[in-house]
């Protein structure tokens, strides 16, 4: 995978962040594609999916993100100084989600409505809530891609793929019980990917050309991954009487990714 990133885009790093993201953000849709033959998921599925996500996101967050931050924080601050950069980034990450959760008005499919009152329409609530669940994935991606460590980006890049897979069923899904075509309910779980590549792009970009702030990115972006995990995907696995099913789901991804982060990183 390395020699072919390298073929297609020689050392372009922004131009590999794109792609990773792009690619991260198809994998929604395909996730979704179930859709076009069954509606009748079960939740108890559901939830190991669900839980099998969050453990990819926790394992990334720890193996691609936070240890690569600290290393590199090291080598830029000085020896003992990463540590220190690695707390304040997971911090701000954290709380920059946290104010935009409580600040725009979002609906989740199971959680339901958080967030200030809103006039909106449903599905620009549902909009909302996948942007800020996919923005700290396309960061971490893109963020990623911006360190020279390839093949830890490319572990990444898989791994936020195929979490996302069973979270463009879990957007589908819902639609396709509330009677949307089944077409169309694709093309939104697709559409919902759109926030990665953008946050992508901002985190390649902004690490790239200002290297500085490339430790301080990975922190940030794990911040924010764990926020969402915490937030979100854990305790939505958790309403249904299916804790159990979820709480495997969440440590057979955390020992994928941890496997993937050694093999390909």
């Amino acid at each position: 995978m390395e020699e072919l990133f390298i073929r297609c885009f020689g050392n372009n790093r922004i131009l590999m962040g794109v792609a990773g993201t792009l690619l991260t953000g198809l994998f929604t849709g395909i996730g979704a594609l179930p859709i076009l033959f069954t509606k009748n998921v079960s939740e108890r599925v559901l939830d190991i999916m669900l839980g099998f996500s969050a453990g990819v996101m926790l394992a990334a967050t720890a193996f691609s993100l936070i240890v690569p931050g600290i290393e590199i924080g090291d080598e830029m601050f000085g020896q003992g100084a990463g540590i220190y950069v690695a707390v304040g980034g997971i911090f701000l990450g954290a709380l920059f989600l946290a104010v935009l959760d409580r600040s725009l008005p979002h609906i989740h499919p199971v959680l339901g409505r958080e967030g200030p009152k809103s006039a909106l329409r449903k599905v620009w609530l549902l909009i909302i809530a996948i942007t800020l669940h996919n923005f700290p994935e396309g960061l971490a991606v893109g963020v990623g891609f911006g360190t020279e460590r390839l093949g830890e980006a490319i572990a990444l890049m898989t791994a936020i793929a195929l979490q996302n897979m069973p979270e463009g069923l879990a957007v589908a899904l819902p639609l396709v019980r509330e009677k949307w075509p089944r077409g169309k309910a694709l093309a939104y779980a697709l559409g919902s990917g759109v926030a990665e590549p953008i946050a992508g792009v901002l985190g390649v970009l902004a690490v790239t050309l200002m290297q500085p702030l490339l430790p301080w990115g990975l922190a940030f972006a794990a911040g924010a991954m764990i926020y969402v995990v915490s937030d979100e995907i854990i305790p939505e696995t958790h309403s249904r009487g299916y804790e159990l099913e979820g709480t495997w789901g969440v440590i057979i991804g955390f020992i994928v990714m941890m496997f993937l982060d050694n093999v390909l990183g």
